[in-house]
């Protein structure tokens, strides 16, 4: 599906879509659970999906009706199943460990770049304690029993990995610690782990980046997803860059999540944010460009790097190493879509430098990334002719509803 907006002249409010980090968490948690568990999450993404039918194969029960996941938790281990991941980075690897820990033996199915982002130092990890994970194109093998233990991980790969183990220890018989190791990057999205497993009974112990996990039940609950702050981040830059703004509702200022930095990033830039009754609102003033540390915000980039075409003077995105891996090469995928708008971008190393450059539209390709295509529709806002998006379905992976909603703030687009 190829998307053309001719007009992005938006305004009014927009509720936030449940977040789908949140949503992973909350479903892997009650799958394990003692009981029936509800979840209430107004949206239901591709992503999403991928977790919720792998569980089931695992043996939970989920089904998803008036927007309510109720979740009737896995009562009998197989012995052997077969699961389907999609292109859920998320998925496969919380998932994992927590296979381990169940001791299931299970071929585990991936698909568009997914295979090709690393597993490592995960798998030697796993490795060492009971387990065997053996790869074959974009299969995955996983077979063995994990065992309790000290598990010491380097914190600077993926805090996915974290999460998953933090997910799989209190399952196993005995206590266990996970170790971080080095730069703890993305620490917020294991804060936000932590969060949920204690609304499903779990007691953990943190000193120092040492969390100590005790054999445990999870207990069922009724949990709310919160508003996604990842793709609401579009709608509040997509605020600062109009003249009225919108109201984003929806949204936890006290969240977890760690792309809640959105705001203080566009104070960065010099943009005015206001909280008002669960309202928030962005208006432009003078913004300046400014260094960024995308360390921990990496999924923020793309649509950074279309404010950052609006400031004066140039922004310079370091420590974004990790979106090579991503959907696209998210790094080089951006360059090209500032570019083609009419911007101007270019690669470092680990990063990306945007100059002050108007833009005036363009055709740019999603290459499959759901970040890039609906950071496209939002460059629309400032650019002086149409804007093509090509494969704009891509945003089917965690906001199926994107053009939806920016048709009816008032965005004049068809597909072709």
């Amino acid at each position: 599906m190829n998307i053309k907006i001719n007009s992005a002249d938006i305004s009014g409010e927009i509720e936030a879509i449940s977040s789908k980090s949140y949503a992973h968490r909350a479903l892997i948690c009650a799958a394990l659970s003692d009981n029936v568990s509800e979840i209430y999450c107004n949206t239901v993404s591709d992503d999403i999906i991928a977790t919720v039918n792998s569980l089931n194969a695992l043996g939970a029960d989920i089904v998803y009706e008036n927007k309510i996941f109720k979740v009737k938790p896995i009562k009998i281990t197989p012995s052997k199943k077969q699961i389907d991941c999609g292109e859920s980075g998320s998925t496969v690897r919380f998932l994992i460990p927590i296979i381990c820990a169940l001791g299931i033996e299970t071929e585990i199915v991936m698909h568009g770049r997914l295979p090709e982002r690393p597993l490592s130092p995960l798998k030697e990890i796993l490795e060492q304690n009971g387990c065997k994970l053996v790869k074959k194109d974009n299969v995955l093998l996983v077979s063995g029993k994990l065992e309790p233990n000290t598990y010491e991980i380097d914190g600077s790969v993926s805090s996915q990995f974290i999460t998953g183990l933090l997910f799989a220890l209190p399952i196993i018989k005995g206590n266990s610690k996970v170790v971080v190791k080095g730069k703890f990057e993305s620490k917020s999205y294991v804060d936000l782990t932590l969060t949920v497993l204690e609304k499903f009974g779990i007691a953990y112990s943190e000193n120092n980046n040492n969390f100590e996990l005790k054999s445990s039940h999870y207990k069922s609950a009724k949990v709310e997803v919160e508003g996604d702050w990842s793709n609401s981040a579009f709608w509040l830059v997509a605020s600062g860059l109009l003249k009225n703004g919108l109201a984003v509702k929806g949204l936890n200022i006290n969240s977890s999540q760690g792309d809640k930095e959105i705001i203080n990033l566009l104070k960065g830039f010099g943009a005015k944010v206001k909280v008002d009754d669960n309202k928030i609102f962005v208006k432009n003033d003078k913004l300046e460009g400014m260094t960024i540390d995308a360390s921990n915000i990496p999924d923020l980039v793309p649509i950074l790097c279309v404010f950052a075409c609006f400031c004066e003077n140039e922004t310079v995105i370091t420590n974004a190493e990790r979106l090579r891996i991503k959907e696209s090469d998210r790094i080089k995928t951006t360059v090209e879509m500032i570019n083609n708008l009419g911007g101007e971008a270019k690669e470092t190393a680990d990063g990306i430098i945007i100059s002050n450059k108007k833009l005036i539209g363009g055709k740019v390709n999603s290459y499959n990334d759901h970040r890039i295509a609906m950071s496209a529709a939002i460059a629309s806002i400032i650019c002086e002719n149409e804007v093509e998006i090509v494969d704009a379905g891509a945003v089917n992976k965690s906001y199926p509803t994107f053009f939806e909603d920016f048709k009816k703030l008032g965005a004049k687009l068809e597909e072709v």
